[in-house]
């Protein structure tokens, strides 16, 4: 039996929705490094959804979990890393994909985590490449997209230009 206690700090204006009952949630991980470059995975061309297109970290909520609670699990099976701050709220998205899942939800925060930042452990199955991009190399997040199909790349871009350099 687990208790959920969480080993992470939220800071005091982050907003958390309240998903809806019959609502698919998702939440994403923006994850900057030292130098304020934000990572991102390469989803493996064998994916229904989005094949061969960058993603931040991130995925489905589960039945009986908080969408912070399914931050902190994502970060940590899709790298590695463990979830140390929720620095802030990047906003809610709403989005069908082209895999039958219908309409999903997500919810989008700029994190920080404990771990190796230059070894993630990436779910190889699911991912083929992660790259760290700082203003410089955001258009590479495009690649494999359709028109209109660029909420990771603005997401990012967002966060990268709003860094305001190293915390602490």
């Amino acid at each position: 039996m687990s208790t959920h206690q969480r080993s992470f700090t939220v800071d005091g204006d982050v907003e958390v929705p309240s998903p809806g009952a019959d609502e698919v949630w998702t939440v994403g991980a923006v994850i900057l490094d030292r130098e304020g470059r934000a990572f991102a995975q390469k989803r493996s061309r064998d994916r229904r959804l989005f094949p061969g297109a960058w993603d931040i970290v991130g995925g489905h909520v589960e039945e009986g979990e908080t969408l912070l609670e399914a931050l902190a699990r994502e970060v940590e099976e899709e790298t590695g890393w463990r979830l140390t701050r929720v620095r802030r709220f990047l906003g809610t998205t709403t989005w069908t994909g082209d895999d039958g899942g219908g309409l999903r939800h997500e919810a989008d925060y700029l994190v920080e985590v404990d771990g190796d930042l230059d070894h993630p452990e990436l779910e190889w199955s699911k991912h083929s490449a992660y790259g760290w991009f700082g203003p410089d190399r955001l258009a590479r997040l495009r690649e494999n997209c359709g028109p209109g199909e660029f909420m990771v790349h603005d997401l990012m871009a967002r966060a990268v230009r709003d860094h305001p350099g190293t915390s602490r």
